[in-house]
């Protein structure tokens, strides 16, 4: 009988994938059994079970304790609105460093966003990834919080017509947000 060799790149995939089950064990729920394992290879169940695993470590705090230091920025009401629209765009480019990227912000001031940023994002808890396929996208606006504003600026002709079809009424006329702003987007 023949004796059966795994390339090394496959034992050592195999010894990763034994090593993250046995991290995980603590973790373990009926939530493992969700995945199919057996119709991805070795490889990418190691990548899944590393997400999992990071997931299960990492801390719930709130987005502005994600920087060292601490991301604060000063109250609305202390600033003028062109010290406002600087401190709200070095906020902006701060989250993007940690992978926090903001859409559907056009139909929003910059006075209103920078509250958003002060009052709903950065105090917000959230569980800190340390994966560099993670981003955490804060949608300002959907379908679901507000269908009105939404389909006023956002939805495009395809979203606007199975709107339509699934609400039997016709939408808002599309608008043009009124302030247009090129944000960050995750890469």
């Amino acid at each position: 009988m023949s004796e059966v060799r795994f390339p090394k790149h496959e034992v050592d995939q195999l010894l990763l994938n034994a090593q993250l089950r046995d991290e995980l064990e603590p973790y373990m729920d009926e939530s493992i059994e969700l995945v199919d394992a057996s119709q991805m290879s070795t490889e990418d169940e190691n990548k899944f079970l590393k997400a999992m695993l990071c997931w299960e470590r990492s801390p719930v705090i709130p987005i502005s304790q994600w920087f060292e230091p601490e991301l604060q920025i000063p109250h609305p009401d202390t600033l003028s609105d062109r010290n406002l629209s600087k401190v709200m765009w070095d906020a902006i480019e701060r989250l993007a460093e940690q992978r926090v990227y903001l859409e559907c912000t056009d139909h929003l001031s910059d006075r209103q966003l920078y509250c958003v940023l002060f009052r709903d994002i950065l105090p917000a808890t959230e569980k800190k990834l340390d994966l560099p396929e993670n981003n955490l996208v804060w949608k300002l606006v959907d379908l679901d919080s507000d269908p009105e504003l939404w389909l006023t600026y956002y939805a495009d002709d395809q979203q606007r017509y199975q709107w339509e079809v699934e609400n039997g009424r016709i939408p808002p006329v599309h608008q043009t947000a009124p302030f247009q702003r090129k944000l960050p987007e995750p890469f």
